[in-house]
């Protein structure tokens, strides 16, 4: 439990800073990224439970990425990250989950997320905003990624990449688990960097 508040203060500490070097008001990012007030007010105060697609709005209003919005002090030159001491960001009934393991630094960082799907069970994402790019590497078992409404069938040892700035959605097919990393390609520019 006490990662998991640290990790609440982090994303409130990281929000609010992000809202207010964009020059933004509560009011204002609540409307760009279609999340309450409310629902804002109690994440600057380190309350609440924000789900992925909250993140992920609130990242791409605010020009950065997920896991800036979730990092707390630099930890060094080399940052090693298990799996198991990462929760995840999404889970489905079924038994799916996204992690979200790291975040490349720099003018155009990049996204390192461990995927998990179960036959049947999908994760919907809105688009993104423009120049981000995600890339799916399956590594077991087969998916369907659907991406502005054209499905593509994506097994293990392939790798599909498409713009993340329309709709998207990633399904678990066949009979076993599907997993898969996906990376998301941040567009370069002073907004992006954390």
């Amino acid at each position: 439990m006490a990662e998991t508040a640290a990790a609440l203060r982090s994303v409130a500490h990281n929000v609010r800073a992000a809202r207010i070097r964009a020059g933004l008001s509560l009011d204002e990012l609540s409307r760009r990224a279609q999340v309450s007030k409310g629902a804002l007010v109690g994440l600057e105060k380190a309350q609440g439970n924000p789900n992925l697609a909250t993140l992920v709005r609130l990242a791409d209003t605010l020009g950065i990425s997920v896991s800036a919005l979730m990092q707390g002090p630099p930890e060094g030159r080399v940052r090693v990250v298990s799996g198991d001491a990462v929760a995840p960001l999404w889970t489905g009934e079924r038994g799916s989950e996204a992690r979200l393991m790291l975040t490349t630094s720099g003018p155009a960082p990049v996204e390192v997320w461990r995927w998990r799907l179960e036959p049947g069970e999908e994760y919907p994402s809105h688009p993104h905003q423009a120049g981000v790019v995600e890339t799916v590497s399956v590594t077991s078992g087969h998916m369907t990624l659907i991406v502005d409404g054209a499905e593509h069938t994506v097994s293990a040892g392939q790798t599909a990449t498409f713009d993340g700035d329309t709709p998207h959605t990633y399904r678990g097919t066949g009979t076993e688990t599907c997993q898969l990393i996906m990376t998301v390609h941040l567009p370069p520019g002073p907004a992006a960097t954390t």
